[in-house]
């Protein structure tokens, strides 16, 4: 009994496969990739940030983080050896002083 369902399984699989008795059913069978790039594209077009230095909205999205990203990393940076650049330390002081 069991074989028989099987066989009639796979003759009904095989008779929807070959034949499909509507437009929306054989459309369901073609593989799309839904979120694959490539496709419609909105908006203007984004370039590249050294063809249009002064506009950063109509950049690509990484070099904005690219760009971004170095902005604040210099200005950490900056501000990091402008706070610390008149301190020295006293040891060395000391101790080239005691060698003469």
């Amino acid at each position: 009994m069991a074989a028989w369902t099987a066989v009639a399984r796979q003759a009904s699989n095989l008779t929807r496969l070959s034949f499909p008795r509507s437009a929306s059913q054989g459309t369901s069978l073609i593989h799309r990739r839904g979120l694959a790039g490539g496709g419609d594209h909105h908006g203007p077009p984004k370039v590249n940030c050294w063809q249009d230095p002064l506009s950063p909205s109509k950049w690509k999205e990484e070099h904005f983080v690219i760009v971004s990203l170095s902005g604040w990393g210099l200005l950490f940076y900056g501000g990091y050896k402008f706070f610390t650049r008149g301190k020295k330390d006293d040891n060395a002081e000391k101790v080239g002083d005691a060698s003469h």
